[in-house]
């Protein structure tokens, strides 16, 4: 008996909330109202660009982040000479493999550059929380950029820069899970092109190696890294984004190669169009891997063959002399 009575009573509390004893509703699709679907709020970046902030955020750079980051690893900074004629706002553009991408550029540009930058930021990685949002946007003055299309976020790229601030952006769209670069997506070329800003592009080799995806710390050692800096590509008249985004992409595999050619070398090798963005090697297994067992998936070798070979170390600094490029 109170079995029963206890079954009637949810049976009651069931169809007083417009269900059925099924506990399906009784109201036909059809004659719900439309509710739109709820887009998250977007996260206030504003506040990150006072005057107190910027102050704040100048503090924790120079005594926090860029001391942290030159400790962990051995950077060596090359091309900034590049950027003694070059007025901001520029877009920089960099590949990008590590969590150290960013604090290295920040902490290696001038001041005039590093105090006037914002940082594009994935906004569903860095902005989904709002703790991980207002660090991000306090350390590293970044803003959202919507990388899936999943939301509808209006662009702060053109604002910032009619604002006068530079910027930082990764056109993969992500970091290289191998530590090898993807196609350059469209969205920094046509902003340069929109807004007639210059591009200035940068390499940062070794910083995978160094820390790859997934560590939320450097290896120990004080690896080599170097952050490369090119000279900077002003969009021609009448030049769409694709050939502008091209040529970006040429002059970023060129960086990328004079690390393992020189500088003379690799602007051979690109005049005599030998050079193209570094994705990694051939999917050939060769040697005692050439027949691997059959409960051994080809990709799984495939991946496994190019993480090694992006995580060689750096060769140790050269010094050539101004005239000469070792072999």
């Amino acid at each position: 008996m109170i079995r029963f009575t206890n079954a009637l009573i949810r049976d009651m509390k069931t169809l007083s909330r417009g269900r059925d004893w099924r506990g399906r509703s009784r109201t036909p699709r059809s004659a719900v109202a439309h509710e739109s679907d709820q887009q998250p709020r977007e996260f206030p970046t504003g506040w990150a660009r006072t005057v107190s902030a910027q102050r704040a955020r100048k503090m924790l750079q120079r005594a926090v982040l860029t001391p942290l980051t030159w400790s962990q690893t051995n950077p060596e900074i090359q091309g900034l000479d590049h950027l003694d004629t070059v007025k901001g706002p520029v877009v920089f553009v960099a590949n990008h493999t590590s969590h150290l991408d960013t604090p290295l550029i920040i902490g290696s540009l001038p001041k005039r550059f590093s105090d006037k930058l914002a940082v594009g930021a994935a906004a569903d990685y860095f902005f989904d929380a709002r703790w991980r949002a207002a660090i991000t946007a306090l350390v590293f003055n970044a803003f959202p950029v919507e990388r899936h299309r999943s939301r509808r976020l209006r662009s702060l790229a053109p604002f910032l820069l009619a604002k006068g601030w530079s910027l930082l952006l990764f056109p993969e769209g992500t970091r290289s899970e191998d530590g090898w670069m993807s196609p350059l997506r469209l969205g920094a070329a046509h902003l340069c092109v929109s807004n007639k800003v210059p591009i200035v592009p940068v390499v940062l080799r070794g910083t995978y190696a160094a820390m790859p995806r997934g560590r939320n710390w450097p290896l120990p050692g004080r690896p080599r890294v170097v952050v490369r800096y090119g000279p900077a590509l002003t969009p021609e008249d009448g030049e769409g984004a694709r050939g502008f985004n091209l040529r970006v992409g040429q002059a970023i595999a060129r960086l990328w190669a004079e690390e393992d050619l020189g500088w003379y070398k690799s602007l051979r090798a690109q005049a005599e169009g030998r050079l193209a963005l570094p994705t990694g090697p051939e999917a050939v297994v060769t040697g005692p891997l050439a027949a691997p067992a059959p409960s051994t998936p080809p990709a799984k070798v495939v991946s496994w063959r190019r993480t090694w070979e992006s995580t060689r170390p750096l060769a140790p600094r050269r010094r050539p002399s101004a005239w000469q490029d070792p072999d």
